[in-house]
């Protein structure tokens, strides 16, 4: 049976080019909202323990001004459990967290913190909030995550986008297949661009990409709105 593919873009990196100078542009609200107008069907944003690109207020923005399900990465801190009670978004992706990284480098380790995240996922559920976890593509992680009370997986793409390697992609169909049959919503992101989005986008049991650095870096030519276009129709066409 067909399933609607639906696109998560990630504002993160607008919120960088504003901080690289300070004051309020560009604004990752207003990216938002041009997403929105796109296409997109979510907003993702990543607040980090160290501030590098959202904010806390952004946060607090998106979800009062934007009319797009928001979906909270961030790490299992008490700080974090306390932002995301408080803000209240459609979806928190717990992730893991390394201050010196560029960029998140590969999934969460469930298996080795399952007690942590199991409480994490049982106070964010109490609240309502859908818990994601962002994994590699592991049989196990899918059990640990399925154990900890996740309701998504987000399958780590990363790997797959810079080696194009065939028995990667094959673990990610996999892994989407298992999650799917463990009643596990099965999202995809990390890397994903033009050249590498129609593999992943095919894979049946996949319901959301998020894709975030590659949009905000092809906006730079083409404006937002048509590189969020583009993506959109990179995934219909590999659906269809």
């Amino acid at each position: 049976m067909f399933r609607f593919l639906r696109l998560g873009v990630n504002i993160d990196h607008v919120a960088t080019l504003r901080n690289a100078r300070g004051g309020d542009h560009p604004c990752p609200i207003g990216a938002a909202q041009l997403a929105q107008k796109a296409g997109a069907d979510g907003i993702t944003a990543h607040l980090r323990e160290d501030r590098r690109h959202i904010r806390d207020d952004d946060i607090r923005r998106l979800k009062e001004e934007v009319n797009l399900p928001l979906n909270l990465e961030m790490a299992a801190t008490d700080e974090m459990v306390a932002i995301a009670l408080k803000t209240k978004p459609n979806a928190v992706c717990l992730v893991p967290e390394k201050r010196a990284e560029l960029t998140t480098e590969g999934g969460l380790d469930v298996i080795g913190q399952q007690a942590l995240i199991t409480t994490t996922c049982a106070k964010l559920k109490q609240a309502e909030i859908r818990i994601s976890l962002f994994v590699n593509a592991d049989p196990k992680q899918l059990e640990a995550a399925k154990t900890c009370g996740a309701d998504i997986v987000e399958l780590h793409t990363g790997h797959y986008c810079e080696t194009r390697s065939a028995d990667e992609l094959d673990r990610i169909i996999q892994s989407a297949q298992m999650a799917d049959e463990m009643g596990l919503e099965c999202h995809a992101g990390h890397g994903l661009s033009y050249d590498t989005v129609t593999p992943i986008a095919a894979i049946p049991e996949i319901v959301e990409l998020n894709i975030g650095h590659f949009l905000i870096g092809a906006s730079v030519f083409m404006g937002l709105e048509d590189a969020i276009r583009m993506m959109r129709h990179y995934m219909d066409n590999a659906r269809t």
